[in-house]
């Protein structure tokens, strides 16, 4: 059985070891995946029952008008079990007191957010993957 949650009450580094960002040259280790959803202005973690995380989905925001979706991640193993769409669900319905919520993802995934009502868009960003560890702050 799978619970969400918006707190990370019982979570810790160890349960955060599972394999995510995958693909990333230099992915953030467990202790630093804990403190980017600890310090997130919101979070959602999908647990199995004994207690691995297995998803989450994060977002930073001004708390007013705006906020910005920063990592909606699913362990391999578990995709296209409905989960990231869930944590997606949630949320857009934690966040529906604002007028906007953004996120940038690639070409191939803009139909998944399009399933949850959100729109395609044009954006920039810039990358510095020196950092992408987050391990030298």
């Amino acid at each position: 059985m799978i619970t969400y949650s918006d707190t990370l009450a019982g979570i810790t580094s160890d349960n955060l070891k599972g394999g995510f960002f995958v693909g990333w040259r230099n992915p953030p280790s467990p202790e630093m995946h804990y403190q980017i959803l600890s310090q997130s202005f919101a979070r959602i973690v999908a647990q199995m029952e004994d207690g691995t995380v297995i998803g989450f989905i994060t977002a930073i925001s001004d708390g007013i008008s705006c906020a910005y979706i920063s990592f909606l991640e699913v362990l391999p193993a578990y995709q296209h079990h409905g989960i990231g769409t869930e944590l997606i669900r949630r949320m857009l319905k934690k966040l529906d007191f604002l007028y906007m919520v953004d996120l940038t993802c690639d070409p191939e995934l803009q139909p998944f957010y399009e399933k949850s009502h959100m729109y395609k868009a044009v954006g920039m960003m810039a990358r510095n993957f020196k950092r992408q560890s987050c391990d030298n702050m």
